[in-house]
């Protein structure tokens, strides 16, 4: 080796001693994964759970490179410039006052209490629908209004009922009205009786309030005379809904399924989707013609071709059925159609003639009023005049004729056009909620009758 060395240039000589130099001074300093292998050996050498004295620790045994340090940022560097900021407008301050209706009390009156304009009021009642509720306030509701130092009116709340709130705000210089209303919890009920005296008591005996005794009435005014037909004996069931708030009932909801039993003949009914109510058959309960032209009275007269009249004691036929009620009691329509009487006799009184299509003809005669010409053409249900006491009669009571081709027809026994159907595309779905329906009320009935 060193005869080879001594036969070389003195140059290359000289370059081989130099790089020899090089390589064993980069021998002599370990390289970075030396240095961490040898600190991770140091760290791991600590055993788990042991406690060592402080002066210990992975600083003390990483080389000092291993430290990583940063110089701080100066504040402004630091700091958020304006156009990083989301810009938020404070809401001013308001100063609240509760204004209680009155007797006698206006919007005009109210405001002008509160120290608002009739300007700003104006501007407030031009909103549209959600502000007209203002204009039905009653004695002892409450209005707060919200003003800002410059005494603008700014917030207007009013809780028109536990449902419903009306918040009016100003924004942009402009009033806005948004209208809330919660959410009620909504439950089933289901309530089953038999007739004893009258179906009003009956029903109210049942707890059901007002609204669905008079609603479950008309869902069957087309196939009962609720002022002729009822017997004791009878018999209905419903399933209606209760509203609740706060877990408090607050009122009764829509009826969803009935079933009224009168005489032995038992009909049924259904809400369906469209709110309509139709039969366990999908036929709907609305029919051409009411079988009553007033609600919850009584009979006086019944149809009967050999009765004897009141006032001359003579046997005359009594084409139709009497119904005795207070001056003022409203009649209606009992179908739709065109008047073509509207006039008076001393035998008739105030007298109105509905013709309903080529085939039937209604009469209602001794109205103390009567609110339809001839030629109109009216509605079903539509208020065509009062009962009241004109012409010869003993007494203030409507009596109402039923014509078929020119025949008269008792109007409580009479068959009356069918009905139509619920549309086809819905019927499926409807016969299964109706079988449904109907099994809960058939299981109801069995569990009364089980404990009486």
């Amino acid at each position: 080796m060193t005869n080879i060395y001594l036969r070389l240039p003195r140059r290359h000589q000289q370059l081989l001693i130099a790089i020899s130099v090089v390589m064993g001074i980069l021998l002599l300093f370990p390289s970075d994964n030396a240095s961490a292998s040898r600190a991770q050996t140091s760290a791991d050498s600590l055993k788990v759970a042991t406690r060592y004295p402080a002066a210990i620790s992975l600083a003390d045994t990483s080389n000092t490179q291993d430290v990583i340090t940063t110089t701080p940022q100066s504040p402004i560097a630091t700091q958020k410039q304006p156009e990083d900021i989301a810009q938020v407008v404070p809401q001013p301050e308001l100063s609240w006052q509760q204004v209680k209706v009155k007797s006698g009390d206006n919007l005009a009156l109210i405001f002008n209490r509160a120290g608002f304009s009739a300007n700003t009021l104006y501007k407030i009642t031009s909103l549209g629908k959600d502000t007209a509720v203002l204009k039905k306030i009653m004695p002892g509701q409450t209005i707060h209004f919200g003003a800002n130092k410059n005494k603008e009116l700014i917030q207007l709340t009013y809780q028109q009922d536990r449902v419903t709130s009306l918040e009016i705000t100003k924004v942009d210089g402009a009033f806005q009205a948004k209208k809330t209303l919660r959410t009620y919890d909504i439950n089933e009920r289901i309530i089953s009786a038999t007739i004893k005296s009258n179906f009003w008591n009956a029903a109210v005996d049942s707890k059901l309030d007002p609204a669905i005794i008079m609603n479950l009435a008309n869902i069957f005014e087309w196939d009962i005379d609720f002022s002729l037909d009822i017997r004791e004996g009878d018999q209905f069931s419903l399933i209606y809904e209760t509203m609740f708030l706060d877990g408090e009932e607050i009122k009764t909801g829509n009826i969803l399924a009935a079933e009224f039993i009168n005489r032995g003949q038992s009909y049924k009914a259904i809400r369906a989707a469209n709110g309509e109510y139709y039969s366990d058959k999908g036929r709907s309960m609305r029919k051409a013609f009411l079988r009553s032209p007033v609600k919850f009275n009584y009979i006086s007269s019944s149809f009967n071709p050999r009765r004897r009249h009141p006032v001359t004691k003579l046997v005359r036929p009594h084409n139709g059925i009497d119904y005795a009620a207070r001056t003022g009691t409203r009649v209606r329509a009992s179908g739709s159609g065109t008047v073509i009487a509207s006039s008076y006799t001393k035998f008739n009184g105030n007298y109105v003639v509905i013709k309903h299509g080529e085939r039937y003809v209604t009469k209602y005669l001794h109205l103390s009023k009567k609110f339809v010409r001839k030629g109109a053409r009216v509605k079903q249900g539509q208020h065509i005049g009062n009962v009241g006491a004109t012409g010869r009669v003993t007494g203030a009571h409507l009596h109402y004729e039923f014509l078929v081709n020119g025949v008269h027809r008792n109007p409580r026994t009479v068959k009356l056009p069918k009905s139509q159907s619920i549309a086809k595309k819905d019927k499926p779905k409807f016969l299964l909620l109706a079988s449904q329906r109907i099994e809960q009320l058939a299981t109801n009935q069995r569990i009364m009758l089980a404990s009486n």
